[in-house]
């Protein structure tokens, strides 16, 4: 089972390590792992991507993950109405013969050529997972140079608000 966690922590350095410390001493897999600044300054968003072989393990984490100091708020979003997006950047080996073949790939997954050179294409993709994965799957016969993926990235579809603050909150 694939499990999406978002998490709302304090901007503050080791945070990161300590949250997937706690994944490592319990033995679970971190798929992907995002994290960026938050619409509030001094707090982060994280979004955590995890298999796990049953829904308990999910609850558990999420558990062990509201008793860290530094998070805020955990909100597993697995089975809620979520935007989930990733990027990907893949070098592509190119050559006269099959760079329109390439561009002709690129053009119905809305993916865009952010870099050409005589021998290679950097092809830029953003999308749910499962696009970003069929987009690769056809470039490998290609021959991918290069590829670099940010990992799922999430919010709450909607007016709800995946990182609202308690209002007695403050950063020390």
């Amino acid at each position: 089972m694939r499990g999406i966690i978002t998490l709302t922590v304090t901007n503050r350095p080791g945070v990161l390590n300590r949250i997937t410390n706690l994944f490592s001493k319990r033995n679970y897999n971190i798929e992907s792992i995002t994290v960026g600044h938050s619409e509030q300054e001094g707090i982060s968003r994280m979004t955590v991507v995890v298999n796990v072989e049953e829904e308990r393990i999910l609850e558990q984490i999420t558990k062990q993950l509201n008793k860290q100091i530094d998070v805020i708020k955990v909100i597993d979003v697995t089975e809620q109405a979520i935007v989930a997006r990733e990027l990907a950047l893949v070098k592509v080996s190119v050559n006269a013969q099959n760079r329109g073949e390439i561009y002709s790939l690129v053009e119905p997954f809305r993916a865009s050529v952010i870099d050409i050179s005589k021998d290679s294409l950097v092809i830029q993709i953003t999308g749910e997972t499962d696009k970003v994965e069929a987009m690769i799957e056809l470039l490998r016969p290609y021959g991918i140079k290069e590829l670099a993926r940010t990992g799922t990235t999430a919010i709450q579809r909607g007016s709800q608000k995946t990182s609202s603050i308690p209002a007695n909150f403050s950063i020390v």
